[in-house]
């Protein structure tokens, strides 16, 4: 079972969400936006051999004007249930109606895990403010996403996700499985350093073409990060069928691949 753990739910309801601002810097750098329905997500997968795909909710509202539903990603996964995982977004300004949010969306709404996305919320993921929510994430068993690393976004500050900060919340959280997006590009060195020292701590490759990941990246997968690293695509910024793709010309073992692509997966996500 092939699991990617990373991609957007961008269909024709969740991109009018979306702020102008936002939608210019994904037409510059991306060359347009289209929306993708829910077949045509199932379709991508198909064609690259991907049996279950994380779709992501985001509330970055009381900041950026921001929000992709949660109702949005529940309906997805009820009406593909074999094939989407659905992860809550949750705005931790909103204090405690943040926090019945998240319980609300994995008690009610049958949702498996939590995105966030810092540079959008201005807030570092070790600040209290974080943590009640973080809490909850714990108390309910479900992994969490952050993005780390450099953004596509005009005027949000880049300053927010470094990945360092991941450090505080893998210690004080130590039975919160913590997911660091994108390796962290450019601070690998140091989000790899994060994973590896805390046990609860992982990184996917969402967001790269595999061709671009850098060696040092692929060499800690085949090695001391061999259980810590996850297959993510970032659809639909790639097509996953490229990503497929472009990791069978990479220099990683077959068990590399193996554990990237399902064994790590299914165990950051519970599944049996």
């Amino acid at each position: 079972m092939i699991i990617d753990t990373h991609s957007q739910l961008w269909t024709k309801e969740a991109l009018t969400s979306f702020p102008p601002i936002m939608l210019r810097s994904y037409e510059e750098k991306f060359k347009g936006v289209k929306s993708f329905e829910l077949e045509e997500i199932i379709a991508d997968m198909d064609r690259a051999g991907v049996d279950k795909s994380v779709i992501v909710g985001i509330d970055a509202e009381t900041v950026s004007r921001y929000k992709v539903p949660n109702e949005l990603v529940a309906d997805a996964v009820r009406r593909f249930p074999d094939r989407l995982i659905g992860f809550a977004g949750v705005d931790p300004h909103k204090g405690v109606l943040a926090v019945d949010e998240l319980a609300r969306s994995v008690e009610k709404m049958g949702l498996a895990g939590a995105k966030f996305i810092p540079h959008l919320l201005e807030i570092q993921p070790n600040d209290p403010r974080m943590y009640p929510v973080l809490q909850k994430a714990q108390e309910l068993n479900i992994p969490v996403l952050f993005h780390t690393g450099t953004h596509f976004h005009t005027g949000a500050r880049l300053k927010y996700c470094h990945p360092e900060s991941l450090d505080d919340v893998a210690i004080d959280f130590p039975d919160l499985k913590i997911i660091a997006a994108h390796f962290g590009f450019p601070w690998f060195y140091e989000a790899l350093s994060v994973v590896q020292k805390n046990e609860n701590m992982y990184f996917n490759i969402a967001g790269w073409a595999p061709k671009h990941i850098p060696e040092y990246v692929i060499r800690m997968m085949n090695g001391p990060l061999r259980e810590k690293a996850l297959l993510g695509s970032d659809f639909p910024l790639i097509p996953r069928s490229r990503i497929m793709n472009e990791l069978k010309e990479l220099p990683i073992k077959e068990i590399t691949f193996q554990k990237l692509t399902s064994e790590n997966p299914r165990k950051v996500l519970g599944l049996t």
